[in-house]
């Protein structure tokens, strides 16, 4: 039984795709697992699952399954010698085209992209490793002025700095993606690349309600819009990779904590991503300052922080997990943890959920309750009161199991599957058996129960509970 409430979300690869592996990263912490999208075949992805599914069946562990798209990545063409080499200052052109044979010639495959651009644009390549700058447009080609020499490779990315392209956040290839991980049962569905509101409502139209959706915020777009993208969507990712590229990296952190307070503020899930414990690839340890990042997501307020290599090619995954247990724990275990919530007020809406989940917070700080269970059919009052990071533990009960699984991912909650009680009385001897279990309350300790009478109906929570362990 976990005894942290920040939960760890691995990326599934060659590393880790095995059902022992798979099994062994559950038990050193893994509470959810990432099918990244870019990478393998619809075989592979359909296999992992069905392990992940015995895994949780076994386990009796409720795990979230991610389906992370892969968006509208924008890639150089290729060069005759598989690169070519770009100097500082000079004068480099890009045209529409899949193959350059030329020294100072590279070929986009993206119309849109060259007819998108105008001179002073920036582009980065190779995850910000050559920077050129456009300094000429016509009718069929476009000139730029190298800024960032390097050697660039056959397909490598490309980031537009500062603009919105005109290109939807799904692809065709996202769209066949999407409707096979749905047909799979996954629980949420991870949207790449978001510029603006009408992606996720786009996407939401196919997902309906298969599945939640996050999505990852790696375009400035998106930040500058943040309150409305997260407003229709179910959980953010912070994918600080092609976000460190297209914004300047000392501005990382701060959208880091800022899309972190606005989520929290909405009750979504935020998951924290990228280069949490990248040394670990090779090396057996992280860094002390990859530990600081890991505690920092922690401090912020993250319901999940995300290994990304670090399990799917890593030389040790069990024990990239493992490490990030550990750092989850002392920081989650340091007196001055709960300051960092009690310092900012959550301006509640007018509900019967937020003023439940309001008065919730306080009886179990009074009272010192050893849990909070709620029923749920959707989730959402579970979530809204994990926002309010009550001092206990939190059971999301519920008769679906797919709810229970989308629960996995939200901060402090573990989820029970179990049918709905017949009356008050059997809630009451219910829930006390559960919390024995599941929270190790004993006699005399008090809960917190909150339901929608008559049981079985969603939005209807209006009764909160308060009970002694007999």
């Amino acid at each position: 039984m976990r005894k942290r409430s920040a939960k760890i979300l691995a990326t599934v690869g060659p590393a880790s795709s095995a059902p022992e592996t798979l099994n062994l990263l559950h038990i050193a912490g893994v509470d959810a697992f990432r099918l990244n999208f870019s990478h393998g075949s619809h075989e592979d992805h359909a296999r992992s699952i069905k392990y992940i599914r015995d895994i949780e069946t076994k386990s009796g562990n409720s795990i979230a399954i991610v389906a992370d798209m892969q968006g509208p990545k924008i890639r150089v063409g290729t060069f005759t010698n598989g690169k070519m080499t770009l100097q500082y200052g000079q004068e480099i052109r890009l045209e529409i085209g899949n193959h350059s044979a030329n020294d100072a010639l590279i070929c986009l495959p993206h119309p849109e992209l060259i007819q998108a651009l105008v001179v002073d644009d920036v582009l980065k390549f190779d995850d910000g490793k050559l920077m050129v700058t456009i300094t000429k447009k016509t009718k069929s080609y476009l000139l730029a002025r190298v800024d960032v020499p390097g050697v660039l490779g056959d397909k490598k990315g490309v980031n537009v700095i500062g603009t919105v392209l005109p290109m939807s956040a799904m692809t065709e290839k996202d769209k066949v993606d999407m409707e096979f991980a749905l047909a799979q049962k996954v629980d949420f569905i991870a949207l790449s690349f978001v510029q603006k509101v009408q992606d996720v409502i786009d996407a939401k139209a196919i997902i309906g309600d298969q599945a939640n959706l996050i999505v990852k915020i790696e375009k400035p777009s998106a930040v500058d819009d943040i309150e409305a993208i997260l407003k229709c969507t179910d959980a953010v990712m912070v994918a600080r990779g092609d976000l460190g590229v297209e914004l300047p990296l000392e501005q990382v952190p701060v959208v880091q904590r800022k899309i972190i307070t606005v989520a929290r503020a909405l009750g979504k899930p935020v998951i924290v991503a990228t280069h949490m414990l990248e040394s670990m690839i090779d090396a057996p340890t992280p860094t002390r300052a990859e530990a600081s990042d890991v505690a920092t997501a922690i401090y912020q307020g993250a319901d999940a922080v995300m290994l990304s290599a670090e399990t799917a090619v890593g030389r040790h995954p069990a024990t990239a997990v493992a490490i990030m247990d550990r750092i989850i724990n002392a920081a989650e275990n340091d007196p001055s943890y709960p300051d960092y919530y009690t310092r900012s007020t959550l301006r509640p809406q007018a509900t019967i959920n937020d003023a439940i989940s309001q008065s919730v917070r306080g009886m179990a700080e009074v009272l010192n309750c050893k849990a909070v269970l709620g029923y749920t059919r959707t989730g959402s009052t579970v979530r809204r009161i994990a926002r309010e990071r009550p001092p206990c533990r939190i059971l999301g009960l519920t008769p679906d199991k797919s709810v229970a699984s989308r629960m996995a991912l939200t901060w402090g909650v573990r989820a029970v599957v179990m049918a709905d009680p017949e009356s008050f009385d059997e809630m009451i001897i219910v829930t006390q058996e559960i919390a024995k279990k599941q929270a190790d309350a004993e006699k005399g300790d008090k809960i917190i129960i909150t339901a929608g009478i008559p049981f079985g109906r969603p939005s209807t929570t209006d009764t909160l509970k308060i009970a002694t362990i007999d």
